[in-house]
């Protein structure tokens, strides 16, 4: 069965969806929908995908990473690795999945928080957001992610580059969404 898990998670990587029950079909080498009905059932049960509300396949456990212990970020200490469990990255990452999304950074306007240009960040739209958040903001018509911030009773964005002047709008500051994630490959 991990096998056909992993050439299932692969589909999903490389097409960034689920495969239909046709495609399931050659992926797997059934010769038929029901073959493939069984399967699927199989792969529900044990939590390795789901279905939605039209009955497509949702993958929830497809992309699990071994969490093999802790590293110190301080003074070097003995390693040791030890499997303590496994986390799906979209679990781990996202709470309201319907909510979410994702953005490809522009500017150096937030390097200060560590944000770089073409990082991505996963962004929850519709969130309450708090001062001190980082958010997406549309402030008289316009798009920026910088940091929510508050003084006196007038809300303004700040960045976290000192070679940008923080952000006072002139007719209004709506905040679509609120950074919940940076992710950066190497």
């Amino acid at each position: 069965m991990e096998l056909e898990v992993a050439k299932i998670a692969d589909f999903y990587r490389g097409h960034k969806r689920m495969p239909s029950f046709s495609e399931l079909e050659g992926i797997l080498g059934y010769r038929s929908k029901g073959a493939v009905s069984y399967f699927i059932q199989k792969l529900i049960d044990k939590g390795y995908v789901g279905k939605d509300k039209t009955g497509r396949l949702i993958p929830k456990n497809l992309g699990e990473v071994k969490v093999l212990g802790l590293i110190e970020a301080g003074f070097p200490t003995s390693a040791s690795e030890e499997l303590i469990d496994t986390m799906s990255l979209d679990e781990f990452l996202i709470d309201k999945k319907e909510a979410t999304y994702m953005l490809k950074v522009k500017g150096e306007s937030m390097i200060g928080a560590g944000i770089m240009p073409g990082d991505m960040v996963l962004v929850e739209r519709g969130a309450e957001p708090r001062v001190g958040d980082i958010v997406i903001a549309e402030v008289d018509g316009e798009y920026t992610m910088k940091y929510f911030r508050k003084k006196g009773n007038k809300h303004y964005l700040e960045a976290s580059n000192s070679r940008y002047k923080d952000i006072y709008p002139v007719e209004e500051l709506k905040i679509p969404a609120v950074v919940r994630a940076v992710i950066r490959k190497y």
